[in-house]
């Protein structure tokens, strides 16, 4: 009696293994199919505008306060050094658009200089951030 127990015991066992082989697999899928924004790390209050639009496709934020400050990562960036961080982290996900963010206090000045900086780092798609009126 036992072993007819035990042999109906091992048939209605059931095997996990390619269920967690198929979790694997599609956590993978996810995790390289994701891409990742790169926040800026400061709040900017931002001008409007009539023609404003929204992004979909973001892969990079560079913040510029009222100071002047460039922000990239949750780092204050020194204006010599844009070009080589901007391409450091462009080089991450190239199909992604930069979006500058310019605070309403900010120079014109300084927010050309850091389109520049972007487009001499290979980015293709800039955009500068603004509310809709």
């Amino acid at each position: 009696m036992r072993k007819h127990a035990a042999a109906s015991e091992e048939e209605s066992a059931i095997n996990m293994t390619p269920m967690l082989d198929v979790v694997f697999i599609m956590l993978i899928f996810f995790i390289v199919t994701s891409s990742f924004i790169k926040e800026a790390g400061i709040t900017v209050t931002k001008p409007e505008a009539e023609m404003a639009e929204k992004k979909v496709r973001t892969s990079m934020l560079i913040a510029i306060n009222g100071k002047n400050e460039v922000w990239i990562d949750r780092r204050k960036v020194d204006r010599s050094a844009l070009k080589p961080v901007i391409e450091g982290i462009y080089a991450e996900n190239p199909k992604g658009a930069v979006v500058v963010q310019a605070d309403k206090e900010s120079n014109a000045e300084t927010v050309l200089e850091v389109v520049d900086a972007a487009r001499k780092a290979g980015a293709s798609e800039i955009a500068v951030a603004a509310l809709k009126k």
